[in-house]
């Protein structure tokens, strides 16, 4: 394959809407991966791409999958499957944040969320599907995702993916599959398991391997500290003085240590969040996106924030407990030093941890500085900016996506399914008021009792003062910006188990 060099995204022949939405996400050029990726899937190939994270990989299988959906098709045509939530998360923004404009539906769907609300969603309009193994055969076998229409299978984090024991629960979403279609498998690693299922599943696909020009590893600082483990908080306590992050992400073992920890440092006044398996993902949600937008200065994780999560600008990521395996801790401390810039890691190596520092120093071709531990009076010199920069609100980072959302308003309607709203009815109104035309209108989500629609080119403002005072479907509606979508879908599924209750215990009687 012979990508184009210095190639421009409008060498592609992608749609206008989808060059607007780069151009306002900040995509100039297309990264290497992408040069090479992108033409390919245009041409309707297999593909196995080995790719570390940060490369671009997720735009890279992004663009070329929302160009070639057909908008008109009601069910789901690409299905992209990755290893966690998290990461499911980001690749659904990914493709609405690229399919803005084209007015592309994608939903996520895993574990730890309400499989009600997910199955709603999914018997709607909806393009592109991006899930979990297991969740995913959920809804398989429970048939509220109809695979009938799916044209391309993405597996992301494939190496992940086996690391995890998910080979058979995507073996088995795999056989549910049409055999007509594209698969496109993307991983920082081929081990043989991953090159066995390629064989049995891809048709002649093209293999690309993208050697990172400045790997990540390079980029960090990369110190280690010997430490017994009743001493690594104090440690911790110390480095954090010293090193004085503007942003930090602290990785732990186990759930439990990620709680404690968390408890330890809130109860010193850091600005810290904390994500793990066993949280409830509204909540996993909620302190990412805290972390994300630079509302929380320190980020207490499992590994599992690790696979393909993007924050900018982590200054030091701490590894409080040692990774098991060097794969791991690779993308652990690849959460700094990306997008060119330099970042620092620091890791806790107990006696027990020698053979995993070992693994680990063979794994990346270079020793870990030791270092010694912090002198007492350089760490009181430094308590006084530290404790200043801790009781100043970190920097705000704008969102990836917050350009291209500039001109867009979301409006809620209070009146969905129940009351018989269909998509035409908004469209039909919309138009109806001076200055709209149907390419004004957005992507629009018609739950039971609520409506989501999206209002494009800076005209939301007249739309929503319009629509105080015009009928929908017969009669005037409450309208108002929208919240978070997500919430409200939960706040419906709240509303309904409360009424339900208050039924079945005869808090609720019928009037007659």
């Amino acid at each position: 394959m012979n990508p184009m060099s210095n190639a421009q995204f409008k060498d592609y022949k992608l749609g206008d809407e989808i060059l607007k939405s780069l151009e306002l996400l900040g995509y100039s050029t297309p990264t290497k991966v992408q040069s090479e990726v992108i033409p390919t899937i245009l041409s309707g190939k297999d593909m196995i791409v080995k790719s570390q994270t940060g490369s671009g990989k997720t735009a890279a299988f992004s663009i070329p999958i929302v160009e070639l959906v057909d908008w008109e098709e009601n069910k789901p045509q690409a299905l992209v499957v990755t290893p966690t939530r998290e990461l499911a998360m980001q690749v659904k923004d990914e493709i609405f944040n690229i399919g803005r404009f084209k007015r592309i539906k994608t939903c996520a769907v895993f574990g730890k969320a309400p499989f009600h609300i997910q199955a709603r969603e999914l018997k709607q309009k909806m393009h592109i599907v991006v899930g979990t193994p297991g969740r995913l055969i959920d809804h398989i076998e429970k048939e509220t995702f109809d695979t009938s229409k799916v044209k391309y299978l993405i597996i992301d984090e494939a190496d992940e993916m086996l690391n995890m024991g998910f080979i058979e629960q995507l073996q088995q979403i795999i056989s549910n599959l049409p055999q007509e279609r594209v698969t496109l498998l993307f991983s920082a690693t081929i081990p043989k398991d991953i090159e066995t299922l390629c064989d049995e599943y891809m048709n002649a696909p093209e293999t690309v391997l993208i050697e990172d020009e400045s790997p990540a590893v390079d980029r960090i600082d990369q110190l280690r500290y010997d430490i017994d483990a009743e001493d690594k908080f104090d440690l911790l306590r110390d480095v954090t003085i010293l090193e004085n992050p503007d942003t930090c992400m602290i990785f732990c073992n186990t759930r439990i240590l990620v709680d404690q920890l968390h408890e330890d440092l809130e109860g010193l006044n850091y600005s810290c969040g904390k994500i793990h398996g066993g949280m409830l993902q509204r909540d996993r949600m909620r302190v990412m996106n805290n972390f994300k937008k630079g509302h929380l200065r320190y980020l207490i994780a499992t590994g599992v924030a690790a696979r393909g999560i993007d924050v900018d600008k982590v200054s030091l990521v701490v590894n409080f407990d040692i990774p098991e395996d060097a794969e791991s801790y690779v993308h652990r401390i690849g959460r700094t030093g990306r997008k060119g810039l330099r970042g620092r890691a620091v890791t806790f190596v107990t006696p027990r941890d020698k053979q995993y520092l070992k693994d680990i120093e063979a794994y990346i071709g270079k020793e870990i500085d030791l270092q010694e531990f912090p002198d007492e009076d350089d760490v009181d010199n430094g308590l006084s900016a530290f404790n200043e920069k801790m009781s100043t609100r970190p920097e705000f980072k704008e969102q990836k996506g917050a350009k291209l959302s500039k001109d867009i308003l979301k409006i809620h309607i209070n009146a969905g399914k129940k009351q018989k709203m269909r998509a035409a009815d908004i469209v039909g109104t919309l138009c109806n008021i001076e200055g709209m035309t149907k390419d004004d209108i957005g992507i629009i989500n018609i739950l039971d009792i609520s409506t989501y629609f999206e209002v494009l080119h800076g005209k939301g403002e007249m739309v929503l003062k319009a629509l105080k005072k015009k009928p929908l479907k017969g009669r005037i509606r409450n309208v108002n910006i929208a919240e978070d979508e997500l919430f409200g879908r939960v706040k419906q599924a709240r509303r309904r188990a409360e009424f339900k209750q208050r039924s079945n215990s005869g808090g609720h009687r019928k009037k007659y």
